[in-house]
């Protein structure tokens, strides 16, 4: 359940932050006539996502009778959904800084075409994070609890709520928090639970019989982690770290996790400073008693 409300957390503050930048804009703008557009866009496209959300969960449980089917509908949604959020995590470490520059810009062109822009815009603005808290959300539930239970969902709705609340006091100026900071620590978790998505993936392949070693265990610690007690659930559920993986697993997770921690925590490189250019003095030409102006000597060069 942490793992669905990180997932709900992250990826709802980001879709409030843009609504938040359009909503902004717009009451700076003094164009208060374009807010049931922009809100217009924003429902749809969360309309669009719960029924993405809808449309996987029925694939998986109605449309597919064989299990072989399912475990390979599911292995191909899981690494579909690591693909998403390692996009996703570094598009934002990228962006974080201009993002707001260019949806201020898409909107001020969007208001000079009309309301259907406006509405287009928001609807664009808010898309792609539905859908791929819905891909991410159906993968890390599988993975934690096999699609069993309602919990996942529910603390899936409890990080969205969160994000609209914190958005909102954002908006109004009543909470401050370092967002570079939050998008910081809520990655490289993200980044975890992506691993844990992908040896699930990894996992859901061999039971398909797509790869082999299924039964090729890397270790097998039951007796130090037991799965009956709360810590091994939690391990299981957040970064799906389990006492018996297969060697496959473990190596797709080590293989995802280490390198791509390692490059998002990484701080980019400061550019170098250009070493200064060697300059010459320019020579004054020097008036003469008629008011006439005479080349002066040259001057010696130096370097500044």
């Amino acid at each position: 359940m942490f793992a669905t409300y990180l997932i709900g957390l992250r990826e709802g503050l980001e879709a409030t932050l843009v609504v938040s930048i359009l909503v902004a804009f717009l009451v700076k703008s003094q164009r208060h006539d374009r807010l049931p557009q922009v809100w217009a866009g924003v429902g749809l496209a969360v309309a669009l996502s719960v029924l993405f959300g809808w449309l996987i969960e029925y694939t998986s449980t109605s449309l597919l009778a064989r299990s072989e089917d399912r475990e390979l509908f599911e292995a191909v949604t899981s690494v579909a959904a690591v693909v998403f959020v390692t996009w996703m995590i570094f598009w934002m470490r990228r962006a974080a800084r201009t993002i707001a520059g260019e949806l201020r810009g898409k909107l001020g062109e969007a208001l000079a075409v009309g309301s259907l822009a406006v509405a287009g815009m928001a609807f664009l603005a808010v898309i792609r994070e539905g859908l791929e808290t819905a891909l991410i959300f159906y993968s890390a539930a599988q993975s934690a609890t096999g699609g069993t239970g309602s919990g996942p969902l529910l603390a899936l709705i409890g990080g969205i709520v969160t994000a609209v609340g914190i958005g909102f006091l954002l908006y109004r100026s009543a909470l401050r928090i370092n967002l570079s900071t939050f998008f910081t620590w809520t990655g490289a978790l993200l980044i975890l639970v992506a691993a844990g998505i992908l040896k699930y993936g990894v996992h859901d392949f061999q039971e398909a019989g797509v790869l082999p070693g299924l039964n090729d265990l890397a270790f097998d610690i039951t007796g130090v982690l037991d799965p009956n007690t709360w810590y091994a659930a939690l391990l299981a559920g957040m970064f799906n770290i389990t006492a018996a993986p297969s060697v496959l697993e473990m190596v797709a997770w080590v293989a995802y996790a280490v390198p791509v921690l390692v490059l998002f925590l990484r701080r980019p490189s400061a550019p170098a400073k250009s070493a200064p250019t060697p300059t010459a003095d320019v020579p004054v030409p020097a008036p003469t008693a008629d008011g006439h102006a005479t080349a002066a000597p040259p001057a010696v060069s130096r370097r500044v």
